[in-house]
Parts: structure tokens; sequence; C-alpha cells
């Protein structure tokens, strides 16, 4: 499958029209999370974005490019949690209106979120087999705007602008950890990197549970697994998405796993000794440098946290 590649002027043309609404993060470090990781680390703290996760920078960057004719008839996204809070935050900003359709077992703490943007909230069974098709088909009927969380171009491009902004913030990193389900980020971040660090490692992280990224990349092709049952519920997903893949593969240096109780510890180390609160799935970055001692020692390591919406009750 040929994709064309993202561009550094087109990721940068993204950040400049997200820029009045997105938070510009900031970039932490500690020395108790580097004595942890074995690695001079900086963390890029997407969990202080808007809707609490990266994903508003997509989100936010698609729906600005709708026509203002077709914004009348509203957008409507299926989500694990963060991409349905981003794109219903988005359509707030923007008066419209937004169906989002989740997993009936969606954390209470994200469907709360996604609830206190304004929008309707549609529930299905995690095990369906096409999650898409209901919502699709709505999309069709109503004339909504279908607002995919990785495949869409304009998605990937905003998802970059969390790249783009960690390399003006910090320099000479020699390895960037990217949280990988669908691919999304890790397209729009791998391309900033390949043109502006192209020295700098690229890893993806998935659960060690949800291997479908790592699995797909040995094989050399797009492989679909069932996830177990694992807390990073937001990298969960059955099988990287086509564009993303086509996309990745030639960015992505390597692909490692992680274990839902090296994800608890490095969200304990963050908080801990940053005070930054971050779901399992913003933390997989550290908790890969936790779990491959020795290979990245004294490196300096950018980690992307890329979301914190967590039920603070758990």
């Amino acid at each position: 499958m040929s994709v064309a590649p993202l561009q550094l002027y087109e990721i940068r043309a993204a950040g400049e029209a997200i820029a009045h609404e997105a938070v510009t993060t900031p970039v932490l470090s500690s020395p108790g999370v580097d004595e942890h990781a074995g690695a001079r680390v900086v963390l890029k703290a997407e969990c202080s974005q808007r809707s609490g996760s990266f994903k508003f920078r997509g989100a936010f960057h698609r729906l600005l490019r709708i026509d203002h004719a077709q914004r009348r008839h509203g957008v409507v996204a299926v989500s694990s949690g963060n991409h349905g809070a981003a794109v219903a935050c988005a359509a707030e900003v923007l008066g419209m209106d937004a169906t989002i359709h989740i997993p009936h077992d969606t954390a209470p703490a994200k469907r709360s979120l996604i609830e206190t943007f304004g929008a309707r909230v549609v529930t299905f069974d995690r095990a369906i087999a096409d999650r898409e098709a209901v919502p699709r088909a709505e999309a069709e009927r109503t004339g909504a705007t279908f607002v995919h969380p990785f495949e869409d171009r304009l998605v990937m491009l905003g998802q970059g602008t969390a790249a783009l902004e960690l390399f003006n913030q910090v320099e000479g990193l020699d390895v960037l950890f990217v949280p990988m389900s669908g691919g999304g980020l890790m397209a729009g971040c791998g391309s900033v990197a390949q043109a502006l660090a192209p020295r700098c490692e690229l890893v993806g992280v998935e659960p060690a549970l949800a291997a479908d990224t790592l699995e797909s990349f040995r094989r050399g092709e797009r492989v679909r697994m069932s996830p177990g049952p694992t807390i990073a519920d937001g990298l969960a997903l059955a099988i990287p998405g086509a564009n993303t893949f086509a996309l990745n593969r030639n960015l992505v240096d390597d692909v490692v796993t992680v274990s839902d109780e090296s994800m608890v510890t490095a969200m304990r180390v963050m908080h801990h000794h940053l005070g930054l609160v971050t779901e399992p799935s913003g933390a997989v970055g550290l908790a890969a440098l936790e779990q491959h001692p020795g290979r990245w020692t004294g490196a300096r390591a950018g980690v992307i946290v890329s979301g914190g919406n967590i039920d603070p009750t758990h």
C-alpha cells in the first residue's frame, strides 16, 4: 500500500492552525525518574493537553478542516475513550454536534469526560467485530463527518505537532518513545523526528497483551490479533491501521512491549517525582526503559506521555 509521507511543512501548518486552542504542553524531567530509567529522560506531558490527551491535536485539526456548510451536520466518532473526548471537546469549541460511540465498559472517567463536552454517547459491545460499521452508517445517514482516530491524514498531521513542540523544546535526543495503537501518533511524531533529528532512534511501545504492531512488524504485514485484558485500554487494538502501518514501517526503528505491572510502576514513579497523573497507556514509554535495563543506559530519551484520563477512584 502506497501512502504519501507526511511532510514537515504540513505538520508545521497544522501546528499553526491549532495553536489558538491546543496547549503547548510542558517537558518535564527529574533526577528520580532518570535513576529509575537508567537514562536522561524528558517527558512530553500530553496528559496536560486539552481533553487530557494528545488526541485533541488531531481531532481539532480535522474538525477545523471541515467546510463550514458541512459543520451543521456534526461529527461522529468511535473510540475507547480519549479520541472520543478529543472529538467532543473540539466539536464544543467549534459549535458542532458530536456523537461518540464507545465500548459499554469504557472507564467511567472517560465516559464522563465525553459527556461533559456535550456529546451524545452511544455504547457497544467491545467484542464486536467491526466497531466502525454502525457509526459510519450513522454518518452516512445524517450527513455527519466520520472522524477516524488514526487513519485520517489530517488527524496524523495534528498528532505530529506533539513531536514538533518537543524538538523545539529540547535538543540532542538519542531515542524517542511513542505509544502505539492505531499508529497515528507515531506516524506524525516519527515524520517530525525523521525530518528534524534523523539520528534519533524511534521506538514504538505497546502492551505485551496487545502486541499487534510488534507482530505486524515482524511479519512485514498487518496482523489481526485479539488483545488480552490489559489495563492500557487506549492501546488495546486488534490491528494497526492500514495507512499508518504503511507510513510507520518506514519510520520506526523498533517496537517493544511492556507489562501491565511495569506501566503501574512507571505511573507511580512519574507521580512521586513530578506529581504527574498519567493513565497506563501514557506510561508505556517510561515502562519500556525500565523493562530493557542497559539498552539505553545514559541516553537522552524523549518520552511521549500520551494521556492522563484515569479514574481517580482506581
